[in-house]
């Protein structure tokens, strides 16, 4: 397979731009450089007939035959998937910064950047690279494989898995067991697993045993396992939940030397593992993705000993008494800990639509879903909800898909959705919004083929086709393995802090600010009531609770200190 294509427009610098990049990335990448937009945009179109991927288009802020804007707009319409820089010259990169930074809010390029003015300019190239990372997560088959599907069928398991290593950040590639590039491959798999008639689908991965899998659950555990060493264990802090929360208080009790364990039932990161880019993120101002964001929080957490447990669904919870540690108990095994941070958010609500519900991983989707978004290449889509993710996720889906319906029962996006993602998908030409209105029926052969959308007001319906349903209805707490010591509100959300019913204080006395009824129990992120459904916002709760953490097991520290002999 050819390399991939950057494209370099500039009527006056495109030798120069061509001489920066080459240095850098000819080697793993085409160069091709054009002087004006029009020539770019024939160029463009031309790769593209021609079957050639194009990752990135880098042009300079004025081009001799349209605006910036326009110019940007046609790059898009070619190649929807290809990211967009403009890199102004110095002359005049202040100048016009005023015009075109607004864009970016709108999303109508990724990046404004000063053209590089000479050899190492590491800012400008580290803008690229992350560009140009971001871009590879969006390639049906990466270069760089880290995981191998293999399967006969695409079935909606396959795609479950698929979709999990995506949000890991473990690029994958899906084989049929009889592909003739596997031929020398496959009688090796066989003999590592001890049979010639596996159960499908397989995930193999260097260095790992390969894994028959039955549930996401077996690969998710595959990759954190449990070792023998670790079952007596009592650790400092069990985080339940690996989300923006989560990830936070791991990071901060485990740098503070705390020991510490996260269970996850699913991907790290959680919700806000799928959105595809969150720009409003502080400190990341070309925005980043969930996934992006969750994979360096939990990189950064390794480092500082925490211990992450994929796969594991905590299912029961034993309150300890008298000095004991809380006990967490999983489908097969338990983690005792002396304090908890409850973070394990909230789950999409169901639609209720059976013959929908049927054929949830055959075009219907809970969630962003980001492996089946590359699927819907060509297709029509539809995403139910008006909140954040379900904005970021129609953002990623109109780069595959013809057409993104966004569908919402209320009058518009204004009153649950951020501004800047307003915007930029009033950009888009192949999104629309349909307010005041709900799915109610669905079907096809097999895969999702058409939808039945009703009018609020009028009860109207209409049958669309689509080949796509994105689920982002809202959100219900998980809250169904917590004992009944610990408080909630009436929907189920957690009581934290002056929340918490004057009844339930100590002396008169609240828990503190994001502690539960439950002495060394604490809770932040989504499933607490009252948060702000925000990563920002998630991020720091998560932090705040490790002070608190500390001020619990405190006392226990020091009597354990007192009644140390003295050598």
């Amino acid at each position: 397979m050819a390399n991939p294509v950057i494209i370099l427009v500039s009527e006056h610098y495109a030798d120069t731009l061509l001489e920066v990049f080459y240095r850098r990335y000819g080697y793993d990448y085409q160069l091709r450089s054009a002087r004006s937009c029009l020539e770019a945009e024939k160029l463009a179109q031309e790769l593209k007939d021609g079957g050639e991927a194009v990752a990135l288009f880098v042009s300079d802020s004025r081009l001799p035959d349209v605006s910036m804007f326009e110019a940007m707009h046609r790059f898009r319409v070619v190649l929807p998937t290809a990211r967009r820089v403009v890199a102004a010259h110095w002359d005049y990169f202040l100048e016009d910064a005023d015009e075109l930074r607004p864009g970016l809010a709108r999303g109508k390029f990724d990046a404004y950047l000063l053209m590089p003015r000479g050899n190492r300019d590491e800012e400008f190239h580290t803008a690229i690279t992350e560009l140009l990372s971001d871009w590879t997560a969006t390639v049906p088959q990466p270069e760089v494989v880290s995981a191998k599907v293999i399967s006969p069928v695409h079935d909606g398991l396959t795609m479950a898995i698929r979709d999990f290593l995506d949000r890991m950040g473990m690029q994958n590639n899906l084989y049929d067991p009889t592909d003739p590039h596997l031929a020398e491959f496959m009688p090796r798999l066989f003999e590592e697993m001890g049979t010639d008639d596996p159960t499908y689908p397989v995930v193999w991965w260097p260095g790992r045993r390969a894994v028959q899998a039955r549930s996401v659950k077996d690969v998710a555990r595959s990759i954190y396992p449990r070792s023998q060493d670790d079952a007596d264990e009592v650790v400092d802090l069990a985080v339940v939940g690996a989300g923006p929360a989560g990830l936070a208080a791991a990071v901060y009790a485990a740098s503070e030397g705390l020991s510490v364990r996260v269970l996850e039932a699913e991907a790290v990161g959680g919700q806000a593992g799928t959105s595809s880019m969150i720009r409003n993120y502080l400190g990341f101002p070309r925005g980043i993705s969930g996934m992006r964001l969750a994979l360096r929080a939990r990189n950064q957490a390794i480092r500082f000993g925490t211990r992450f447990l994929t796969g594991w669904e905590v299912t029961g919870f034993e309150v300890g008494t008298d000095g004991e540690p809380h006990v967490l108990r999983c489908e097969d095994d338990a983690v005792r800990a002396r304090s908890v941070l409850v973070a394990n958010g909230v789950a999409y609500r169901k639609l209720g639509v059976p013959a929908l519900e049927d054929l949830v991983g055959n075009g219907v989707n809970y969630g962003a879903a980001m492996t089946a978004g590359r699927e819907m290449e060509g297709y029509d889509v539809v995403v139910v909800g008006g909140g954040n993710s379900a904005g970021q996720a129609a953002l990623h889906l109109c780069r595959f898909a013809s057409s993104v319906t966004i569908v919402v029962r209320r009058p518009g996006l204004e009153e649950t959705m951020s501004d800047y993602l307003i915007k930029e998908i009033g950009y888009q030409e192949r999104i629309s919004v349909r307010p005041c209105t709900r799915v109610v029926d669905g079907g096809g052969e097999g895969a999702l083929e058409w939808l039945s959308l009703e009018d609020t007001n009028t009860r109207e319906r209409e049958r669309v086709e689509a080949r796509g349903l994105f689920l982002l209805l809202g959100a219900e707490p998980r809250c169904d393995w917590l004992p009944p010591e610990l408080a909630r509100d009436k929907n189920s959300f957690i009581l934290t802090g002056r929340d918490v019913p004057r009844e339930q204080w100590v002396d008169d006395v609240p828990p503190a600010n994001l502690a539960t009824t439950i002495p060394g129990v604490f809770a932040a992120g989504d499933i607490r009531a009252g948060s702000m459904k925000r990563v920002a916002a998630a991020s720091g709760e998560g932090a705040s609770v490790v002070p608190l953490v500390h001020a619990f097991l405190a006392p226990a520290a020091e009597a354990a200190a007192v009644g140390a002999p003295v050598g």
